[in-house]
């Protein structure tokens, strides 16, 4: 009778270990975050202490791979950067929820989420670029210097630019507009030196610039906006220097002291007639 207890006993606990370890909680929203190669997969929940999370990834074609700061892990990020080394694969992940480090469990198969597919060289975001801006007024001509992004990735110990990767198909796009103004034109180069020769003498301009990559989808075509710079004239304009408003005020205050003076002048000039008017009044008559 107390063996058959002790099995039931067993039995009892294999089977409540058992569910346990099948019982983690799959991660959800799996997503991929890339911008200049730095790729980022990302889940939820934060995982409690009674279980982890590992990370496998593959091409669509390839076997499951690991990287060893993404197995049994407490993050809910894994930065596989490094790890996607065929830039024009299409990649998988999968999120498994395991026991902790240094747990064990009979449970054959972890409850597993999988992400989107994901491909480095199509999908990552460009950040946006820097550049210089030269003007020549003599010309009528500004060019703009532009400095390629620097990715996440590394080669024979040198950090890689995203024309590196891209090369020929890497382009510009430059936005443009006189300043204080809403029209924008658009030029497009394949290099990163940009001349502009319509440009009118005597104009300031402002210059934003992204990457452009015609040969990837439509959404992920235009890298990110740098932020905007001005050229500056030798000789600006008062309407280019000062705002509407300030020139408004500037007359206003200029008519009010004119206003002052002629009334100060007025008054004055009364004061004196009437004085002179007294001292005539007060002048004995002379006898004839």
């Amino acid at each position: 009778m107390m063996s058959v207890t002790a099995a039931l006993v067993s039995t009892l606990f294999f089977l409540s270990t058992r569910s346990a370890s099948g019982s983690y909680p799959q991660a959800q929203n799996v997503t991929w975050k890339s911008t200049n190669f730095k790729t980022i997969l990302s889940w939820e929940p934060k995982p409690s202490a009674t279980y982890s999370y590992t990370v496998e990834y593959s091409t669509v074609s390839g076997n499951n791979q690991r990287t060893p700061h993404c197995i049994r892990t407490t993050e809910t990020v894994c930065d596989l950067s490094s790890s996607l080394t065929d830039l024009n694969a299409y990649y998988t992940a999968d999120v498994l929820s395991e026991p902790p480090r240094g747990a064990t469990t009979d449970f054959i198969e972890s409850p597993h989420t999988s992400s989107p597919r994901f491909c480095p060289y199509k999908d990552t975001e460009i950040g946006k670029p820097d550049f210089k801006l030269e003007v020549i007024e003599s010309q009528k001509k500004t060019t703009l210097y532009v400095t390629d992004p620097l990715t996440a990735l590394f080669k024979d110990g040198h950090q890689l630019n995203i024309r590196d990767i891209f090369a020929d198909q890497l382009q510009y796009k430059v936005t443009y507009r006189k300043n204080k103004s809403t029209g924008k034109k658009v030029h497009i180069s394949k290099t990163n030196l940009i001349e502009l020769t319509d440009l009118d003498k005597g104009e300031s301009y402002c210059f934003s610039v992204q990457a452009y990559i015609p040969s990837r989808g439509v959404d992920k075509q235009l890298g990110e906006l740098s932020l905007p710079k001005c050229s500056s004239v030798d000789n600006p304009s008062i309407f280019e220097v000062y705002s509407v408003g300030v020139i408004a005020a500037a007359i206003f205050l200029i008519l009010l002291l004119i206003g002052i003076i002629i009334a100060i002048a007025v008054v004055c000039c009364k004061w004196r007639k009437k004085a002179l008017r007294k001292d005539k009044e007060g002048v004995p008559l002379r006898d004839v």
